[in-house]
């Protein structure tokens, strides 16, 4: 949602002083600066839910001519940018018990612990709530924009209700997870927006639909419900990568020799996954997989121990340096897939949708005999030209541009919830919790 906001201009509320907000958010990149989920602004009056500098979840009240009505700054962190958050604000200013008259859950747990603590004066009025312009994803008008993912954004008029309404935890994992279709009373100004998809109509009984303020909304496959891999963000220390489009398109930092890797590993099972060239740095780039993030610069992937690569300029495929096979090279809009079969400890490889190799798999280590006993995608470059890489792990998408064979639809691995480019080999899914859970 980087730069794309959501507007509506309330009406006349049914309560003020009490009202409920749930959303699950997924965040991207920009963990220093402030990143606002929702906010209102009544003249110089306004109310906010944001993640700050520092990545801490501010929710505050400023009223004009009093200052600070309210405020919670959580001491936990928010930076993890392969996991979904569910979010519940619950706002009751009229309760005879101070701290409860503010409560933010995470994850179905109500949140004790804050570095600022300071409650509600009895009967205070939020700017949310009012028949004023409210925004998801940025201030009024834009500006600290939410960059990552947000579905199931709820809004209750007139009830402050818990997280177990909007949420529960499964019998067989213990993992907090989403309740699609809550039983709430949603109030005047209630709404239940980005259901199962980008739509901003509103999918409660209210007709409070949103419009698009700014920016670009784009659907994606990953949910609450089935987690995809990413690039990692914070695996960037010595690559010095750019990450944008959900942390799925990476830019490569200069001549720096190291390499980005997945959000999620691979330890067992079959995987499929795709990555587009967007621009080549000369074509000395390096894709594949490693056990472990690179712990400095100076090495390549598939170059350093355990790392398996296939290099664009000889098109040699390397494991700890040593050539397992030669493929054909690639560059500039060529897209890349990778079947990886660690039951059977075999990686295929294909470009532009022709398998390498005559299609016959090659033997590389053993997930279980690696230091780390996994595998995570990665890639990198060797030169000092930048290369752009962007990765379909299943999402139906390269960069911002949309798969468009099939019909559109693409094909989907075995777990059923992807849409890729090419057809994944049978029994290969994506890198996804559904994937790994198969």
């Amino acid at each position: 949602m980087a730069n794309t906001y959501l507007s509506k201009t309330l009406g006349t509320p049914t309560d003020n002083k009490k009202w409920t907000w749930s959303a699950w958010i997924k965040r991207g990149t920009g963990f220093n600066v402030v990143q606002r989920l929702f906010y209102a602004i009544n003249s110089s009056n306004y109310t906010t839910l944001q993640f700050d500098d520092e990545s801490n979840l501010i929710w505050f009240n400023e009223i004009s001519g009093v200052g600070t009505d309210m405020q919670l700054k959580t001491t936990q962190l928010f930076r993890d940018a392969g996991a979904w958050y569910h979010i519940v604000i619950a706002y009751d200013s009229a309760n005879s018990t101070a701290a409860d008259r503010q409560i933010i859950y995470i994850n179905g747990e109500r949140v004790t612990s804050f570095v600022t603590e300071n409650t509600a004066t009895v009967n205070a009025n939020t700017a949310i709530n009012q028949a004023v312009p409210h925004t998801v994803g940025s201030s009024n008008g834009g500006g600290n924009y939410f960059n990552g993912l947000m579905t199931h954004v709820h809004f209750v008029d007139g009830t402050a209700y818990t997280a177990s309404s909007f949420g529960s935890v499964d019998s067989t994992s213990g993992i907090w997870k989403i309740n699609t279709s809550p039983s709430v009373t949603y109030g005047t100004n209630g709404f239940f927006i980005l259901k199962d998809g980008n739509t901003i109509t509103d999918s409660s009984s209210n007709s409070n639909n949103f419009s698009l303020g700014g920016g670009t909304l784009t659907n994606t496959k990953d949910c609450p419900s089935n987690v995809f891999a990413t690039m990692n963000p914070l695996d960037n220390y010595w690559q010095s990568g750019t990450f944008s489009n959900g942390n799925n398109t990476v830019v490569t930092g200069g001549a720096i020799q190291a390499w980005s890797t997945s959000t999620i590993g691979m330890s067992s099972g079959k995987f499929y996954w795709e990555v587009k060239v967007a621009t080549s740095g000369n074509d000395y780039d390096t894709i594949g997989i490693s056990p472990f993030a690179p712990t400095a610069t100076g090495n390549v992937l598939g170059g350093a121990t355990e790392t398996v690569a296939w290099n664009g300029t000889n098109g040699a495929l390397r494991q700890s340096n040593s050539v397992l096979a030669t493929f054909s090279t690639f560059t500039t809009g060529d897209i890349l897939s990778f079947a990886l079969d660690l039951d059977g400890s075999l990686i295929y490889c294909y470009k532009n949708g022709t398998v390498q190799n005559s299609g016959t798999g090659i033997a590389i280590t053993a997930a279980a005999s690696t230091s780390t006993g996994l595998y995570l995608v990665g890639a990198g470059h060797n030169d000092s030209v930048a290369s752009t890489f962007q990765w379909n792990f299943g999402n139906g998408y390269f960069g911002t541009t949309a798969v468009a064979t099939n019909s559109g639809n693409g094909y989907a691995g075995t777990e059923g919830k992807s849409i890729f480019n090419y057809q994944p080999p049978t029994g290969y899914s994506a890198l996804s919790t559904k994937g790994l859970n198969l």
